[in-house]
């Protein structure tokens, strides 16, 4: 919370809190009226995610949980109400569990509310799952560009099924690998998620420390590159 309270008073032109909680954060800067409403979340622990693509010409909110944590239905349903101006609001977030099922909540629950809802689930990470069963995938870097695509799109006007169905198309057309170079310690573990040596690298981690595809001496970023365009 101390963190995300730095960040609003840092930026107060660009964010605000719903309601008073930290956890739900919308634009600041005025909305054209009868706009689709884009709103995405996850858990902390990956800045400039997920706040830091809330403003003009990407998202309008977005809902964030403890670190590594889904944030809940009911933060996810407050965003919605808070971006909503009648043209409906459509969710853009990674393929994870807990984002998966809190969305899904949200989305009942807006409905429930006259708030038309739509949803894209980005899932680019190659490493994750083999070709053919692509709806496994991880959501990693590449949601960034759903989210500018799709935002440009919105603020140009477009219905919800127009932004939802390019933000679908950039989605089918992004694929990403990661590579790792040292683990992460959440605050409430205070150890590391993880072990790598020093001058070691993982080809294919997610971003929460999962497994990738391969350990190896760290290379330099041209022979990375090289090795990683192969797979994608």
């Amino acid at each position: 919370d101390e963190t995300v309270e730095g960040i609003l008073a840092a930026h107060p032109e660009q964010l605000k809190c719903v309601n008073n909680d930290l956890r739900c954060l919308v634009r600041s800067d005025e909305r054209k009226s009868d706009k689709v409403g884009l709103s995405t979340g996850g858990g902390s622990g990956h800045l400039p995610l997920f706040l830091g693509y809330v403003g003009k010409g990407m998202l309008d909110g977005c809902a964030v949980g403890n670190v590594f944590a889904s944030p809940s239905a009911k933060q996810m349903l407050e965003v919605t109400k808070a971006i909503d101006s009648g043209s409906g609001v459509l969710y853009i977030y990674g393929n994870y569990g807990g984002d998966v099922m809190n969305f899904d909540m949200a989305a009942e629950m807006a409905d429930m509310e006259d708030i038309r809802v739509e949803q894209v689930v980005a899932g680019e990470d190659v490493a994750s799952s083999p070709k053919g069963k692509e709806d496994k995938r991880r959501g990693v870097a590449g949601i960034f560009f759903v989210y500018k695509i799709a935002g440009a799109y919105a603020e140009e006007m477009a219905s919800l099924d127009e932004v939802k169905r390019i933000a679908e198309k950039v989605c089918a057309n992004v694929r990403t690998m990661g590579v790792g170079l040292s683990p992460c310690i959440l605050p409430e573990m205070g150890k590391p998620t993880f072990e790598m040596d020093e001058g070691q690298m993982e080809i294919g981690i997610g971003i929460h420390g999962e497994p990738g595809i391969g350990k190896g001496k760290l290379k330099s970023a041209d022979e990375i590159v090289e090795k990683i365009m192969k797979s994608i």
